[in-house]
């Protein structure tokens, strides 16, 4: 490649990381309403009003009531942090078109964050879909040129994953929710479609985070050895770390 070539290439590379950052920071501005509406406790319907009482209508939309003040996580740190995460993806993967399965999944991996953290639960209406949604995009990415991935590893990724992880539930059900089991399906084949180390490297550093997360919890006297902690946060920024690399080592 010669210096002409590989300046384009690296000027397109930024320009779709600005234009990741931009569609992170909208979709990262629809998540608060979302987010408000599913932090709620198993069994319990979803919210369908705001804090004051007002009427929600819809899932997507601006977490704003009708009297105009806000609700929900905050809405400004959600977007700064969804751009971040699609900008950083951008980076990783460059122009493959991969990279548009990445920016519409990356704001429900942020969703469901946020939800987890809340209330410790990773809803069926999102981790379902997810892993769904991962596969059938993956596999039209898959018939398109200068991918960099397979389909077959994505969908036998997703199967692996989420079966260790009903086989840990079955071991221990206290340590491990069944909404993380679900929740699996959907990582393990995103992880799944740069391959088997990239799936390896996800799924330990989502345990590791979770280990020191945990740790440090302990260490402070705010939780003991045998306290819950949301586990899905930590698989989800696992895979994410697992998927920058595994992009740009592809």
């Amino acid at each position: 490649m010669d210096t002409g070539t590989y300046s384009v290439r690296v000027d397109l590379d930024l320009w779709s990381a600005v234009a990741a950052a931009m569609w992170g920071a909208v979709a990262g501005a629809l998540v608060p309403r979302a987010a408000h509406r599913l932090s709620v406790e198993p069994g319990q319907p979803w919210r369908d009003r705001c804090p004051d009482g007002h009427p929600i209508g819809g899932w997507v939309g601006w977490a704003r009531c009708a009297e105009g003040r806000s609700y929900g996580p905050g809405t400004v740190l959600v977007c700064a942090v969804t751009a971040l995460v699609c900008a950083a993806l951008a980076l990783a993967t460059g122009t493959r078109p991969e990279l548009g399965v990445w920016l519409l999944l990356a704001p429900v991996g942020v969703l469901l964050t946020i939800v987890d953290f809340r209330v410790q639960r990773l809803p069926d209406v999102l981790t379902l879909p997810l892993a769904a949604l991962a596969l059938v995009l993956l596999a039209v990415v898959a018939a398109l040129p200068e991918h960099a991935g397979e389909w077959l590893t994505a969908l036998l990724g997703a199967l692996v994953l989420g079966g260790a992880y009903f086989l840990l539930f079955l071991i221990n059900p206290n340590g491990m929710g069944f909404g993380d089991v679900k929740l699996a399906l959907g990582l393990g084949a995103v992880l799944g479609w740069y391959g088997w180390p990239t799936v390896v490297l996800g799924t330990f550093a989502g345990f590791l985070f979770g280990g020191l997360y945990g740790l440090g919890l302990v260490l402070a006297r705010r939780a003991g050895r045998r306290t819950a902690i949301p586990f899905g946060p930590f698989l989800i920024a696992g895979a994410f770390v697992g998927l920058l690399i595994g992009a740009y080592a592809a």
